[in-house]
């Protein structure tokens, strides 16, 4: 059985020994003298680790062991390989003597640990002596790192007033060394920068509060600087520093408190309800919503008069009118103001009370004001009977400035178109100018204007309610008018009628009417129900239509107040022809249609009717007849002259009567025995050209052949005929002005301008400017 053993070094206090099957032995390291002695505990033993120190400094490669196999004869034939982690990097192996050194400086943090691998071979066979055989170098720690905190800054929070040992925050540091191997690793906290106020646990790294009553309004931010050493805190351990940031938060420890003591404001007097006077503000140290305020006026002489409201934003205390300021009667108004804090921690209350109080003074500065009434409405009461010009009421008005200036009344027209009343410019009183009647309109309503003499615009309105009272002036009237018949057959003591009454005007205790007949009447009765209302009664039986159609009843009302009133009203009877049971059969034309419900107006506005839809149809119809024909010619430019005959010949310039243009205009009116229509006669006859004319032909022989022509023609349209009256007649003193004659006598005239006379002279033109090149050729 093979069996390896190597050397450790001296410091080492224990031998590791593995046979090559894996079972472990121990060889217990004794000293005798300079001399190893070595005791086996059991064969085929091997080494099992060694043991390197980190962070070696030495010039040389750092001696690690020496590896030996008892198959070393000691020849030299023996030669070490080494393999596995960092062999032939960090670990070097001598192939002769198998002495192993590292060739690195080596650092525990980095890697702890080297598993290796050695084996011995036999130089000129080349053949393993043994097995490769597995062995660890473990790296020693040495304390070359630092604590390290888990943040380079810490940021807490805590809030102001905390009592002594309150959790602030906890600190972190780690260290990189063996915390398995000496005291490298084990870390001790202290402060170095935050006492008195601040602590912290030397194990944990908890950061507590050292001092009592730390107030956040005297400094709100702390920094604290905390530091973490190594080998527990010994001399000569490593060390390392963080920071940590400590806000105070706000707790309601702070009343608000008024800058001043009191505090003086002004304002017109003139300012509306609800406006600003001004501003004030308590200082209070805490913040968010420790710091809201809320104001409010607990006493002084001008609490009536002013307000304090709280601006929730900038949380001022806003002063402002709640009445109207008076500078005549008031000149400073005072009042007392609280703040308080809206939300107050119990806690706290002991540090005094969370409130304070100021004096605030408002001045009220004068302005020139208009008049002021002595009452808001003035209301006043007349009888309807009152006489013209006495006074029903007097107002009064002032003007509130020192100044005192005298004041004059008008009244606003526009309130009093009719004009009924006037009131006195100096003293106010107002006066009756025309008659009032209460059953027109029971109230006034008017408006009083009140300016002072020296200032005009300085003007105020009051409404002025005027009640009309009533008088008995109204005398009762029938309250409708009664459609009364009474049947022929009737019997005596039969009601007929059932009246009531009304009076315009308006007693205290009620209407109370009194009905009788004016005179006996050997016909009718009445009989008085006392309840305003009246029966009447046929005083006999027997009526007869054809004796008597109508009976006229006086009857008379009078009412119960005083003056007493009364008035006349007729009841119209009619007699009509009932039947057995009371039912009208038949009565006069009017009774008829009085019955049937229609009143006289009613028939009159019947009739209305129908004769206006009679004017109607009537003026339709005559519309209809006098709508004229659409004329043959539209265009003002199509203009031709409708020959019509006459069979006579023109007077001269004499004739005035012979000639009507209105034929010509509506030659429908021509006599139906003409030849010549106004419309396009049928094709009769071939159309034929006129004969050719001498050209020295006289000028009546050449019209009547025209005419004549145009007359037997039935294909030409009246359009397009040419009807020339150019010859004055045998009387006129001038002779003939027509120009065909001249055709005779002055053969070199030229008639070109013809051409440019229009379409009304084309016929003409093309008859001279033909001739004239006929004769031309």
């Amino acid at each position: 059985m093979t069996q390896t053993w190597h050397t450790i070094p001296s410091y080492s206090p224990v031998i590791l020994l593995e046979r090559s099957d894996g079972n472990l032995f121990h060889w217990n390291h004794l000293m005798e003298g300079d001399k190893l002695v070595l005791h086996r505990s059991k064969r085929d033993w091997m080494w099992r680790q060694f043991f390197l120190s980190e962070e070696y400094t030495g010039s040389n490669y750092q001696y690690v062991g020496k590896l030996r196999s008892d198959k070393d004869r000691g020849d030299g034939t023996a030669r070490y390989v080494l393999s596995g982690e960092g062999a032939g990097i960090i670990f070097r192996i001598d192939e002769k003597s198998g002495d192993l050194h590292a060739t690195q400086r080596l650092d525990r943090e980095e890697k702890a640990s080297y598993t290796l691998q050695a084996q011995a071979f036999n130089k000129i066979t080349g053949l393993p002596l043994e097995p490769a055989t597995e062995f660890i170098v473990k790296i020693h720690d040495i304390n070359d790192n630092e604590p390290k905190f888990t943040k380079a800054v810490y940021t807490a929070s805590v809030p102001e007033m905390s009592d002594v040992g309150t959790f602030v925050i906890e600190v972190n540091a780690t260290d990189a060394d063996d915390a398995t191997y000496g005291n490298s690793a084990k870390l001790v906290y202290s402060i170095l920068q935050g006492q008195p106020y601040f602590s912290v646990e030397p194990e944990t790294g908890i950061v507590r509060i050292a001092l009592s009553n730390m107030d956040r309004e005297v400094r709100k931010e702390y920094q604290v600087i905390i530091q973490a050493k190594d080998m527990a805190g010994q001399m000569g351990g490593l060390s390392g520093t963080t920071m940590v940031n400590v806000t105070l938060t706000d707790v309601n420890d702070s009343p608000p408190r008024f800058a001043y003591s009191s505090y003086h404001l002004s304002t017109y007097e003139s300012a509306e309800i609800g406006s600003t006077v001004g501003r004030i503000k308590a200082n209070d140290g805490d913040e968010g919503e420790n710091a809201e305020m809320k104001y409010r006026i607990v006493d002084g002489d001008g609490k009536e008069y002013l307000d304090i409201i709280t601006d929730e934003i900038t949380q001022e205390g806003v002063i402002v009118v709640k009445k109207k300021l008076d500078y005549e009667s008031k000149r400073v108004y005072t009042v007392k103001v609280e703040v308080t804090n809206t939300h107050q921690d119990p806690n706290f209350t002991v540090l005094g009370p969370f409130l304070d109080t100021a004096i605030i003074k408002v001045t009220a500065k004068d302005v020139d004001e208009p008049p002021v009434f002595s009452r808001p409405q003035f209301v006043f009461e007349v009888n309807e009977d009152t006489p013209k010009g006495i006074a029903i009421g007097t107002i009064t008005a002032w003007d509130p400035d020192a100044t005192h200036y005298p004041i004059q009344y008008a009244i606003d027209q526009h309130t009093d178109p009719e004009r009924l009343y006037h009131i006195d410019p100096k003293n106010g009183s107002i006066t009756i100018i025309k008659s009032l009647d209460r059953e027109v309109s029971k109230w006034h309503n008017i408006s009083v204007l009140a300016s002072e003499m020296n200032n005009p615009h300085q003007r105020s309105r009051v409404p002025v309610l005027i009640k009309v009272l009533d008088v008995n002036d109204n005398a009762p009237e029938f309250a409708m008018i009664y459609e009364t018949f009474v049947c022929e057959n009737v019997r005596a003591g039969q009601l007929i009628q059932t009246i009531s009454a009304i009076d315009t005007d308006d007693p205290l205790v009620g209407h109370k009417f009194v009905f009788s007949l004016s005179s006996m009447n050997p016909n009718f009765t009445i009989f008085d129900n006392e309840d305003n209302t009246a029966r009447i009664l046929t005083r006999r039986s027997g009526f007869n239509r054809r004796e008597m159609s109508v009976y006229y009843l006086p009857v008379v009302i009078s009412d119960s107040d005083y003056p007493i009133q009364s008035s006349t009203s007729t009841l119209t009877i009619r007699v009509c022809s009932c039947d057995a049971t009371g039912n009208m059969r038949s009565c006069s034309v009017d009774a008829l249609l009085l019955s049937a419900g229609l009143s006289t107006g009613a028939l009159v506005a019947i009739l209305l009717c129908v004769l206006i839809l009679l004017m109607i149809v009537v003026l339709f119809s005559a519309l209809k007849k006098q709508r004229r024909k659409e004329p043959l010619i539209i265009s003002k430019e199509d203009i031709r002259d409708n020959v019509v005959s006459y069979n006579d010949e023109g007077g001269g310039e004499e004739d005035t009567q012979a000639f009507d243009i209105g034929t010509l205009r509506h030659p429908e009116v021509v006599e139906s025995n003409q030849l010549r229509r106004d419309i396009i006669p049928e094709m009769l006859f071939p159309y034929h050209r006129p004969s050719p004319m001498k050209e020295c032909a006289d000028v009546r022989d050449f019209i009547i052949s025209r005419l004549q022509e145009n007359d037997t023609d039935p294909s030409a349209p009246p359009y397009d005929s040419l009807a020339t009256y150019a010859y004055e007649g045998n009387g006129s003193i001038a002779e003939s002005l027509s120009s065909l004659e001249s055709s005779a006598t002055e053969g070199d005239h030229e008639y070109d301008y013809l051409s440019n006379w229009g379409p009304q002279f084309k016929k003409l033109a093309d008859m001279y400017i033909s001739k004239d090149t006929g004769v031309a050729n």
